[in-house]
């Protein structure tokens, strides 16, 4: 009686662990970006969503998870994570970052996308680097349109 109870309580956490909604660890170098199929090997900015059940979908860069969300439905998502330019290889919440699209910030796609944690740092960029500050819906109207 004692195994039974055992094996049940194993079994009901590997349940309850395996459908955790969590960020998968990116392997640089090794993980192939979900949209476009480019290996990831830029930390400052490679982009994660995880849907609710848990599957994680890793991206090289911002743009290709953007075009990857004409693609799901959105509303299975529950986190939307992009690399902090400032702090390459963390993950930021997508929706309260802040975005700079810089001619003179190079990235992945070539799109000259960058994001970071705050207004602030981004407008801290802007005025370095020049470029156009956006925050989460501002950049997917911008990207959505052309």
């Amino acid at each position: 009686m004692k195994l039974i109870t055992t094996l049940s309580l194993i079994s009901l956490f590997f349940i309850f662990t395996a459908c955790e909604v969590k960020p998968q660890k990116i392997e640089y170098g090794k993980d192939a970006c979900h949209f476009c199929r480019m290996n990831i090997v830029d930390q400052q900015h490679a982009t994660q969503i995880v849907t609710k059940k848990g599957k994680a979908f890793k991206f090289d860069a911002t743009e290709c998870m953007v075009n990857h969300l004409t693609e799901i439905d959105n509303s299975e998502i529950e986190l939307f994570l992009v690399a902090d330019y400032n702090n390459p290889g963390n993950l930021i919440d997508a929706k309260t970052a802040s975005y700079i699209i810089s001619k003179n910030i190079p990235s992945p796609m070539g799109a000259f996308l960058s994001a970071v944690s705050t207004k602030a740092k981004a407008e801290a960029l802007q005025k370095s680097k020049t470029g156009t500050v956006y925050n989460w819906e501002e950049l997917l109207l911008h990207l959505n349109k052309k």
